[in-house]
């Protein structure tokens, strides 16, 4: 077994800390801002979107993360403490928020760039949000966070900074899917590139990503005391509706630019139809 007992701070000048965790999650949007610029170039998008994309994910991350775990987990104690909602230092955020938060983060981006259309930017930037989710999740296991069950596997992780029972190294497991998630997302695209069809890397990275996240929690402890009285965790339950909507969007991968060409020309008067000059 493996004896986990890493400090979560890098290092410390004064009262400002660098942890692990940010590195990661600073170093996740780094790298899915350099495959991003190859996307677009390789799809002729203008460069200069980018920095505005990437105030979107921010916000649309940390926003839809924070709220999710404070409304998804814990509802009673920050609706009773709303500044409490304020504290990200504190802890507490929550993928499933996050995945809302950055697809409502993306609609608005998408409702100011024609170009990109939401479909369009959901295919393409699931690719980066899978990598993300590995590089996050390494955090977790750096922060002693978010652990397994008890088990006596011989891979099992002994987190001395939480209690020194051996235990699933759930962040692991996640972390390893979400990287083979983004390999194959990846490989969907080059296959394909601008001519992919609309909403299929979507649907794919809904489907795998939470189906995983769905079997993933039968290995990992209970993250709330409430969650103990549920026939499935509040991730499962959240995890479900997701690969729902993506069986949906997959169904009709291609077929949402079709229907909206199919409108606007519904909506154009035929030449009888339109006025004398």
């Amino acid at each position: 077994m493996i004896r986990w007992d890493v400090d979560p701070e890098i290092f410390r000048i004064g009262f400002i800390a660098i942890r692990w965790y940010s590195l990661l999650f600073m170093l996740a949007f780094v790298v899915g801002l350099y495959i991003f610029n190859w996307i677009y170039k390789k799809e002729h998008k203008p460069p200069q979107d980018l920095d505005t994309l990437l105030i979107y994910m921010l916000l649309g991350t940390v926003i839809g993360a924070r709220l999710g775990h404070c409304l998804f987990y814990d509802p009673g104690y920050y609706l009773s403490h709303p500044i409490k909602i304020l504290m990200v230092w504190e802890g507490g955020l929550a993928s499933h928020g996050a995945a809302i938060g950055i697809l409502i983060a993306l609609w608005l981006y998408s409702k100011k760039k024609p170009d990109q259309p939401f479909f369009w930017i959901t295919d393409r930037i699931v690719i980066t949000v899978a990598l993300a989710g590995s590089f996050i999740r390494l955090g977790n296991l750096f922060n002693s966070e978010i652990i397994g069950r008890p088990t006596h596997v011989p891979w099992a992780f002994i987190f001395v900074r939480v209690d020194n029972i051996p235990r699933h190294p759930s962040q692991i497991y996640e972390s390893l899917a979400y990287l083979i998630i983004f390999i194959i997302l990846l490989m969907l695209y080059k296959k394909k590139g601008a001519e992919t069809p609309r909403g299929q890397l979507f649907g794919w990275f809904l489907i795998l990503v939470f189906s995983f996240r769905f079997f993933v929690e039968f290995f990992k402890a209970v993250q709330e005391p409430f969650e103990a009285h549920l026939p499935l965790d509040m991730g499962q339950l959240l995890s479900i509706p997701l690969v729902l909507l993506g069986i949906y969007i997959l169904s009709r991968q291609g077929k949402w630019e079709a229907d909206k060409i199919t409108r606007s020309v519904k909506e154009k008067p035929s030449p009888k139809e339109r006025p004398k000059k």
